[in-house]
């Protein structure tokens, strides 16, 4: 019977998840590196929202950043507590209230800060604008969820905290990274935490583990000389391009197990980004700088792969009479979710039952917030049924996926 109380009132509540998605659209919340003010006036206004209709147990945690408005990044936790108590493990709904820019505004069809509502889409109505579906289509399902109850004077089994984190698009170092590190002691070792942030178009995909992520910057110094007399310099360029093809090519080698959990199956190692060495063609440079993109394998750990890099930098260090030095611009390590915890248990489950899928587990390349919780030993899952229109122009959700994850999230809160 409470399945259905909850599902009936979601449904009915369309108007509300269109008002609550439009009125958080017109409050851009870019990071300063992006060229915004950050959260503040969006945080401000959802707490508002939430207060109006009838969610009175909220807490702010400000991460303090002089480059954003009111020199503060915010992050909101509102509870909706249930009958068994914290002592028996919180649901937690983690959504973040940052967005990207918008891109390029001429390949818009409309203002990406105003929702445009199209009742003619293909596959059903849908809300058109920056941030509708990353990641206000969780963070809309995730409020739904919690209206079901209070709305309605029911109390969910699970204490469910909805978690509106900031500065997820550029790090988290100010968001969910901030709070682990500062309010360790929000998070316990039995609660389970659904990221409505990745997923697939079915609802199919439970992501449970992450590559580790490697971004390195590689710096080659060699010796500077005229074009027509190599053997008077050390060419830094032949030097780097050497290291970018061994390190490819022979880190492959050495990290080579497979796992299909992920796509592709396998370690990757690949030069990416170049800086310009010398202004004309007839110079050697003595200096070179490039960078390389490592997603690797969460069996693999980074000391056995800084190990083999730094192998190979001295033999070609002593190959072209170089030195090269190097640093990382991230170096994010993530353990995985098991397969069998209760959070992928009982999300397969409601899935299930909402959407009719019968859901997998799976492993990404990318970096979630849910790598700095399961870090500290805490479950997480990250999964959505989504359209994938994140950082797009034009980016549309469909007002049937906001409606069926909040069944989902509403689901998971009673399911034993």
């Amino acid at each position: 019977m409470i399945n259905e109380k909850l599902f009936t009132w979601i449904e009915n509540n369309v108007e509300l998840a269109v008002e609550l998605e439009t009125e958080l659209t017109k409050i851009p919340a870019v990071s300063p590196e992006s060229g915004g003010e950050g959260e503040l006036d969006k945080c401000i206004f959802l707490e508002k929202w939430l207060r109006a209709h009838g969610i009175k147990n909220i807490e702010r945690f400000d991460a303090p950043d002089p480059r954003a408005k009111g020199g503060v990044r915010p992050n909101l936790i509102a509870v909706i507590d249930g009958t068994a108590g914290e002592n028996e493990g919180c649901l937690w709904l983690m959504s973040h209230i940052d967005v990207v820019p918008p891109g390029e505004e001429k390949l818009w069809d409309s203002d990406p800060w105003k929702v445009v509502r199209d009742n003619n889409f293909i596959l059903g109505e849908r809300l058109i604008g920056r941030g509708v579906e990353d990641n206000q289509q969780g963070l809309v399902s995730s409020a739904l969820a919690a209206l079901a109850f209070t709305s309605q004077g029911l109390k969910p089994m699970r204490t469910i905290k909805l978690l509106f984190v900031a500065d997820e698009e550029v790090g988290s170092v100010y968001g969910i990274g901030w709070l682990v590190k500062n309010h360790r002691e929000l998070f316990k070792k039995n609660d389970m935490v659904i990221v409505p942030d990745g997923g697939d178009e079915k609802g199919e995909c439970i992501e449970i583990a992450e590559k580790n992520i490697y971004w390195i910057r590689f710096t080659t110094h060699g010796k500077q000389a005229h074009g027509s007399r190599p053997d008077t310099g050390a060419n830094a360029f032949i030097a780097a391009s050497d290291l970018a093809l061994r390190l490819h090519n022979e880190l492959s080698i050495k990290f080579s197990d497979r796992d299909p959990m992920f796509e592709p199956d396998y370690s990757t190692f690949q030069p990416t980004k170049k800086e310009a060495n010398v202004p004309n063609v007839n110079t050697i440079p003595g200096k070179d700088v490039f960078y390389m993109d490592m997603r690797v394998l969460p069996r693999y750990t980074s000391s056995s792969v800084s190990s083999e890099i730094n192998k190979i930098k001295s033999e070609i260090e002593k190959k072209y009479h170089v030195t090269i030095e190097y640093s990382y611009l991230q170096l994010a390590e993530s353990k995985p979710t098991s397969a069998d915890s209760m959070i992928v248990k009982f999300l397969s489950a409601a899935a299930g039952e909402v959407y009719g899928v019968k859901t997998r587990p799976i492993g990404i390349g990318g970096g979630t917030v849910a790598a700095n919780l399961r870090n500290i030993g805490i479950d997480c899952a990250v999964w959505t049924k989504t359209q994938q229109t994140l950082h797009q122009p034009n980016e549309y959700v469909l007002l049937s996926n906001i409606i069926g994850d909040a069944k989902v999230m509403a689901l998971l809160s009673i399911i034993s």
